[in-house]
């Protein structure tokens, strides 16, 4: 019996010791289940004023204490071998470097292309590597970099801080966001050790003149520190096409592989994630004016990227600031609005009646101050919801209800520009340094204009006349002068004409199928 009792025992010892060593195999690997209630909130901010005096410690204590929570990345991507001419000409020591070029200069920039030369008659795929930064957010291995440093990966390899880049561990793609330049990534394998998490401090707080510092993985350089200042905020910096997110300036020195790192407060606490820097035309490197995201930005978008989906309202307008010298055109006593360049046929605003001129002055209740408020408003409405919006049209005041639609910006951002084929000049207009001319078939089938299209084409612009700075450019369609329609250039040219010198002509032209509005001051 006791026998029995003992070969019991130890059978069930073996068994719970072997539960246990299966669950932590498992866990290495990344083999075990994900709890369906794993979520990850917005980390908790520090928002108190920044302070105290820097001394020949400050820094020093700042990348010791941080440094840990700083990854390398590493990717893997598939492409085409003739979408890969000009790889070479990239910014990357060793070919790691990432495409913080390409955000100027529109090339691949992002190290060599591996495992075969470049490419011939036949395309075929190739592996391309890069590489970037990023830093912990959460113990379960979650980590924020920018989205162009993961895009498109098929492979994501990432380094931890003392480690060694022979140790990698991987990662995988939980949530991406173009229009923040941002993503959050996940350890699929983790190591056996705890890991740190960064600290968020309040982008909203900084302001030209604090000290930052920037750390990174600058030309495969790892775990680089360097130190500057906050140059300017809110900085317009287009992450997607035609879409600009405000952004912090700082001439801390960023570089290829900086990428996705944090930009730090004096408290050590992040505050921005490098995303972009303006070079020379010899393409050299930093020359001390670089571009972070501001965290706070991020942060709220933290439990959506957790989810993989970013949800944004839409209303289908696109909107500028109010100039000083348009204030008397629009029957306007200062410049505060957002003035309403082109309505999306078909779309949320447009449904409600809105048009191509109109200012708005308040979203839902709130006043819109500038274009950049509406943006912000509009983006955070849930779509379905039906908002009243008061405008300004022809110095008169009224509300519009308009549903929010959600944001699609895969489609937006690959709409088609249209040609802008130009016949010959027919009619010039004195004062404004444009000509106009008829639209015949042809012009109509090349602009892809409907076959019933009227309008004045613009067929020459100078580049010092009033026209090219409001905008006007050839291809664009004059279809109405100071709300009266237009169905040739002799109609325009008329209207034009009545504008005294000094004066301004509110304009309605089509471009890319779509109305848009611009003043025009003439000389």
């Amino acid at each position: 019996m006791s026998n029995r009792k003992t070969t019991l025992f130890y059978a069930v010892l073996i068994a719970v010791a072997s539960l246990a060593v299966g669950m932590v195999m498992a866990s290495r690997l990344g083999l075990s289940p994900e709890s369906s209630a794993q979520t990850l909130a917005a980390p908790a901010m520090n928002s108190a004023p920044l302070g105290g005096a820097v001394d020949a410690g400050t820094f020093r204590n700042i990348a010791k204490t941080v440094s840990p929570a700083v990854v390398n990345i590493r990717t893997e991507s598939k492409q085409r071998a003739q979408d890969l001419t000009d790889f070479f000409g990239g910014g990357g020591g060793g070919g790691n470097g990432d495409d913080l070029f390409d955000r100027f200069f529109g090339g691949p920039g992002q190290g060599g292309p591996r495992g075969g030369g470049q490419g011939g008659a036949r395309p075929r795929e190739q592996t391309v590597q890069s590489a970037g930064t990023g830093f912990i957010i959460d113990k379960a291995g979650y980590i924020l970099t920018n989205n162009h440093v993961v895009e498109g990966a098929n492979k994501i390899e990432v380094s931890l801080y003392g480690e060694g880049e022979d140790q990698e561990y991987a990662a995988k793609i939980i949530g991406r966001d173009p229009l923040t330049d941002s993503a959050l990534i996940q350890l699929t394998e983790m190591p056996n050790h705890a890991l740190p998490e960064i600290k968020f401090g309040d982008s909203s707080v900084m302001e030209p003149g604090d000290w930052v510092m920037a750390i990174g993985n600058p030309f495969g350089l790892a775990h680089t520190v360097s130190v500057g200042v906050i140059s300017g905020t809110q900085r317009p910096f287009e992450t997607t096409q035609q879409r600009f997110a405000q952004m912090l300036q700082t001439d801390a020195a960023i570089n290829p592989g900086n990428s996705g790192g944090p930009l730090l407060n004096v408290r050590g606490e992040v505050v921005g994630i490098n995303t972009a820097i303006y070079t020379d035309s010899a393409r050299q490197g930093n020359i001390g004016i670089g571009f972070a995201m501001p965290i706070n930005v991020v942060r709220e978008l933290l439990p959506q990227l957790r989810t993989g989906k970013i949800t944004r309202g839409r209303i289908g307008v696109e909107v500028s600031p109010i100039r000083r010298d348009e204030t008397e055109a629009l029957g306007l006593k200062s410049t505060e609005g957002a003035l309403v360049r082109s309505v999306t046929p078909g779309g949320a605003a447009g449904k409600a009646g809105m048009k191509p001129g109109d200012v708005i002055v308040a979203y839902n209740g709130k006043p819109v101050k500038k274009n950049d408020d509406l943006v912000a408003m509009v983006m955070a409405t849930k779509p379905g919801s039906t908002v009243p919006m008061r405008v300004l049209r022809d110095k008169g005041e009224q509300t519009l209800s308009v549903t929010v639609e959600e944001l699609d910006l895969e489609a937006e951002t690959t709409q088609q520009t249209r040609n802008r084929e130009a016949e010959p000049q027919n009619e010039a207009t004195a004062g404004f340094g444009m000509s106009l001319s008829n639209i015949t078939a042809d012009v109509a089938r090349r602009l892809r204009l409907p076959d019933n299209a009227r309008g004045a084409l613009v067929v020459d612009v100078d580049p010092a006349s009033p026209a090219a700075r409001s905008g006007l450019a050839p291809g664009d369609v004059i279809v109405e002068v100071n709300r009266q329609a237009v169905s040739s250039a002799s109609d325009a040219q008329r209207e034009l004409t009545k504008v005294p010198s000094g004066g301004s002509a509110r304009v309605v032209m089509l471009r890319g199928g779509q109305e848009r509005f611009v003043i025009v001051k003439k000389d």
